[in-house]
């Protein structure tokens, strides 16, 4: 079953099980996903997403770790279609190539894959954005990380309720 563009009043009637697991194709953190459905109905879609970015800041480390698990390297080939869409822009093997090498870069250095919101961005630019923040420090970095984070979820959230 496809639940991406269901409307919100879509999700807020899915059984709970079928919302989580949408969910879930948004962000991999099981808890988050758990409370967002907890917390419905939501009268607004600004209501679900102020409720999705509540949850996205409450994530302890190990629940980010849970989130990042569900991306893949930016440069690879994504694996599902919110993924595909996002880094649509990413072309060119030169590209690919090179954030292999940046993506093992900050890896090395941050224990954790380069997550940023790729969605209307070129190859190009994600790469001089991942070069970028290989100069932040790892708590600058973790912060960066989650505000990517929610604003993929933020994405993803909208396409889900879009009618």
């Amino acid at each position: 079953m496809t639940t991406e563009g269901l409307s919100l009043a879509g999700f807020n009637d899915l059984p709970a099980k079928t919302a989580e697991e949408a969910l879930l194709a948004c962000c991999s953190a099981p808890r988050w996903a758990r409370a967002i459905v907890a917390a419905r109905p939501y009268p607004t879609t600004e209501a679900l997403l102020a409720a999705a970015d509540a949850e996205s800041a409450a994530l302890d480390d190990a629940e980010i770790d849970e989130a990042l698990a569900g991306h893949p390297r930016i440069g690879d080939r994504p694996t599902s279609a919110a993924s595909a869409r996002e880094q649509a822009g990413v072309t060119g093997e030169d590209v690919r190539s090179a954030l292999a090498e940046g993506n093992r870069a900050y890896e090395a250095k941050f224990g954790h894959i380069y997550l940023v919101c790729a969605a209307g961005r070129g190859g190009e630019e994600l790469l001089a954005i991942l070069r970028a923040r290989l100069d932040n420090d790892p708590a600058t970095e973790r912060q960066v990380m989650r505000t990517e984070l929610a604003k993929i979820n933020r994405l993803r959230l909208t396409k889900l309720v879009a009618p």
